[in-house]
């Protein structure tokens, strides 16, 4: 039971970490806002686009070969073409996703970072030393209070020993 509950608790310790978290509204702010961008792309874009021809970009082709149109529908009935206009529009789509995102998403959600970032500098104030200086300055304490030992023990052996004898 022990180990269920740690793979429970590994299992809950990775969705909540910020990135997976982020990610999943990513995903779903992305795919409520295709729709948007696909209405703009065909509502907007296209009909501009179309004032030069045709207003679905998919009609927009390019014929390598010998191509045979039909005439009623005007689709290629063989031939190998290549399809230019629906790049295009994915293109533009794509273009308008990316800017939306990063203007009305990306760019303020860095600014309030950044905020937050300066605001906890301001409050922090001087940090408290890290282990490794206190242990530097116990050391060195240490180091200034030992009384410095003569050079050579032959030197302190004899001077002891000349001590004795005089007394």
């Amino acid at each position: 039971m022990s180990e269920s509950k740690g793979v429970l608790q590994g299992f809950k310790e990775f969705l909540m970490r910020g990135n997976v978290i982020e990610l999943a509204v990513a995903v779903v702010v992305g795919a409520a806002f295709t729709n948007i961008v696909n209405a703009v792309v065909k509502g907007v874009i296209n009909p501009i686009i179309g004032a030069l021809g045709s207003q679905n970009l998919d009609n927009y082709k390019a014929c390598l070969t010998t191509c045979n149109v039909d005439k009623k529908t005007g689709t290629f009935t063989d031939g190998i073409y290549i399809l230019w206009g629906s790049v295009l529009s994915s293109a533009l789509t794509f273009l308008i996703t990316a800017a939306v995102v990063y203007f009305l998403m990306i760019l303020p959600m860095n600014k309030w970072k950044e905020r937050q970032a300066a605001r906890k500098q301001v409050d922090a104030g001087p940090l408290a030393p890290t282990e490794v200086e206190l242990l530097t300055e116990i050391r060195d304490a240490l180091i200034a209070q030992r009384i410095p030992a003569p050079s050579t023990p032959s030197a302190t052996s004899g001077s002891i020993g000349t001590q004795k004898t005089h007394e």
